[in-house]
Parts: structure tokens; sequence; C-alpha cells
């Protein structure tokens, strides 16, 4: 079973609450090479380093070390996951893997009926997502430049900008969002 490397659980949490490797050894009074040795595999910090390190990154030593168990694949049914609904939006969320503990990825099934929309929100130091079109089509707005999807189209953008999902269509449009957890 494939486990998740010291080092680069370090990287990823990094990102995720993006942090340079130079602004992380500024906030932790260690050298940037160190710190990209150790996110490589090549150095290996110690417990107080990596104490230092993980209160920075907003995570607990508990919550860090649980992150490096290999975890047994988990099966979300499509017939167990209740959908989040908008009725005054038309759109409809579904978590497509479980909520807590669930590792580092945050699927979603988006379902947009015809006339439906997301909010039009920039979302302030966002981690990049992921975008698949499963069925129909759906229009996405990223600032100000209309993106139009059908089946089988993908995108990966920042939502930082501020973005908005639309059915412009007569069907419904499914949309597979993936995007980074981040780990508090």
């Amino acid at each position: 079973m494939h486990c998740v490397t010291m080092g680069a659980w370090l990287q990823q949490l990094r990102r995720g609450v993006g942090l340079s490797v130079r602004t992380l050894a500024a906030k932790s009074g260690l050298s940037p090479s160190w710190l990209s040795q150790v996110e490589r595999g090549q150095a290996t910090p110690s417990l107080r380093t990596l104490v230092r390190l993980t209160r920075i990154l907003g995570v607990s030593l508990g919550t860090f070390f649980a992150a490096l168990e290999p975890r047994p694949p988990r099966v979300v049914c499509a017939s167990t996951r209740p959908p989040l609904l908008s009725p005054w939006a038309r759109v409809a969320v579904e978590a497509l893997a479980p909520l807590p503990g669930a590792g580092t990825l945050e699927p979603i099934m988006l379902t947009l009926a015809p006339g439906g929309r997301s909010e039009h929100t920039p979302v302030a130091q966002a981690p990049a997502q992921f975008a698949l079109l499963v069925e129909g089509e759906a229009v996405l707005t990223l600032s100000d430049v209309v993106h139009v999807l059908r089946p089988g189209d993908a995108i990966t953008f920042s939502p930082t900008y501020g973005y908005q999902w639309e059915q412009r269509g007569a069907g419904p449009a499914r949309v597979l969002i993936v995007t980074p957890r981040v780990l508090r």
C-alpha cells in the first residue's frame, strides 16, 4: 500500500496554506535549502522542529502523523451520499469522500439544474481546483473569461479571482470538482 513520506506531506501542507519554502523558512527560523531537502526526503527534522513546522502549517502533530499512515480505500456509495440542495440557486452538491479524516483530496459532484448557477465569489488563498464535466453542458466564468465545457472537458484553475458555474442548457450538468483539502 502506498504511504506518503513525511517530506511530501510537509510540502503538501505548505502548498495547501499558500506558503513558499522561503516564507515557511522565515517563519520557522530554518533555512530554505534545508526545508527543501526535508520535502525531497533528503533530511529529517527533529521532533521539536516538526512541532514548530506543524504549528505554522496549522495542524496538530497527531493529525500530521495520522495522515502518514496508510488507510484502506473508503467507498462512498451513490445511494448513501445525501446532496446539499440549494433550491434558489438550482444546484446540488454531493461529497464524494467521507468528510472526517478523508485524506488530502476533497472531491465533490456539482449538479446544476437548467438555469442553475453557483455564487461568483473570490476565495482568498484557495488551492487550485480540478473540474471535469461529466454530463451536460456548463459555463464556467473565471473573473470575466467565459469557458463553455462539454462532457469530457477538464480544467484546472485558481478560484482566487472568483468563479461561477452556470447551466444555460435544457438538461442538468454534472461537474466533478477536486480540490486539495486544507487541514487546520
